[in-house]
């Protein structure tokens, strides 16, 4: 009998989660497990990746529950008012405010899901992928019945804000926590140091063969520029740090420099960043491609790969520059030293417009040392199939 495993996510918007996501799944063997996809809301770019043996469902819950998570309380105790449902303000507002006085946002999640039905189904595994997510983990540790119940960190926790007793409770319910790099690791356990022994790093399933394929489908992609070609991808907000490669840029291009950066996202600060662009007058230099659901054929065309993140958990996208041989900067990260050898295969600097400018320079002069990385990237091994392996080891 196939093994019932529930994945769960808040969309599948075109980001690293949901494409390591859409690699496990399309790792996992369709003839020993009966896989469903609970997303908070069917929508997202990778929408049509998903494996088509795989059952994806909407809540039906979400829609109630989200402009309560998503507003001041302010406007949550006011709707409630205008809709005379007060005894519902009476318990939202004593459920927030316990649970900023004991500083435990448990509280608080137990009050606002409180109305949300048990999912009926009974799963071998239920995994909450896109941690730490309060909503999806909270969910996944008490309204779903699981034999074994898995969380995935993808994010750095040291750069990100949880509140650490509201997590102590919900990793009680799971039997496993999967963070995707060894620092994501320790920087968890020195947060919630209860959970030392349930933690292991599961690297993302990078599919090289498949990347390689994808990135030789034809885009066109400025043919006619004959200068050097940057590219970098990842969301278009502050954490991704495309506003230093705005202001690298404009250095590089007022020393008189032929290169053009092309950044594949979209995102939050996207109206932001088109005025830094405006006013670094590089309209026609700083490309803004939007998303895209295949970004290989631009990071293969491309002559450098740069990313100028401020904080990973792993960083997808540096190890899908890596498979297709790009000589990388990166910012350091705590994920980028778990990929890159400083000086053999790519350069780790410090995250300042500084630091990516002197690198990057260095690199564009040097076309003997884009070459060295280049030689070095081809006899790379990639990380994985062990991680994946042990997976399936305590899924069975």
């Amino acid at each position: 009998m196939k093994k019932k495993v529930l994945f769960m996510v808040s969309s599948m918007n075109i980001g690293g989660v949901e494409k390591s996501l859409i690699s496990l799944l399309s790792a996992i063997p369709k003839d020993k497990y009966d896989i469903t996809l609970m997303l908070l809301e069917k929508k997202g770019g990778f929408l049509e990746y998903i494996p088509e043996w795989v059952k994806v469902e909407e809540s039906t819950w979400f829609k109630d529950v989200k402009p309560i998570i998503m507003q001041p309380p302010q406007q949550t105790v006011k709707h409630f008012l205008n809709k005379k449902m007060f005894l519902k303000v009476i318990s939202f507002i004593n459920a927030y405010f316990i649970s900023k006085y004991f500083k435990n946002r448990y509280l608080y999640y137990q009050n606002v899901l409180k109305a949300v039905p048990n999912n009926l189904n009974k799963y071998d595994i239920a995994i909450s992928y896109q941690g730490p997510t309060d909503i999806i983990d909270y969910y996944i540790a008490n309204k779903v019945s699981a034999k074994k119940k898995i969380s995935w960190v993808h994010f750095d926790v040291s750069k990100h804000t949880i509140n650490e007793k509201l997590y102590e409770k919900l990793y009680r319910s799971y039997e496993k926590i999967y963070v995707v790099s060894k620092q994501a690791k320790k920087n968890l356990i020195e947060k919630l140091p209860g959970i030392n022994k349930k933690v292991e790093v599961f690297m993302n399933i990078i599919p090289k063969e498949v990347i390689k394929e994808m990135s030789k489908i034809p885009v066109g992609f400025d043919n006619d520029y004959k200068g050097l070609k940057i590219v970098t991808v990842g969301r278009l907000s502050k954490e991704k740090g495309q506003d230093i490669a705005i202001k690298v840029l404009s250095r590089l291009r007022s020393e008189g420099y032929e290169v053009r950066w092309y950044c594949i996202g979209e995102g939050i600060d996207g109206a932001e960043y088109e005025q830094l662009i405006q006013r670094y007058s590089l309209k026609n230099d700083f490309i803004l491609l939007g998303a895209k659901p295949n970004p290989y054929p631009y990071i293969l065309q491309s002559d450098i790969y740069v990313q100028t993140s401020r904080h990973e958990g792993y960083c997808l996208t540096l190890a899908e520059a890596k498979c297709l041989e790009k000589p990388i900067v990166t910012t350091n990260f705590i994920g980028a030293y778990e990929q890159i050898d400083n000086g053999y295969n790519g350069f780790i600097v410090g995250c300042t417009e500084d630091d990516v400018y002197k690198k990057l320079k260095y690199l564009i002069d040097d076309k003997y040392k884009r070459m060295e990385f280049k030689n070095n990237l081809s006899r790379q091994v990639l990380n994985g199939n062990e991680d994946f392996e042990r997976f399936l080891s305590f899924v069975e």
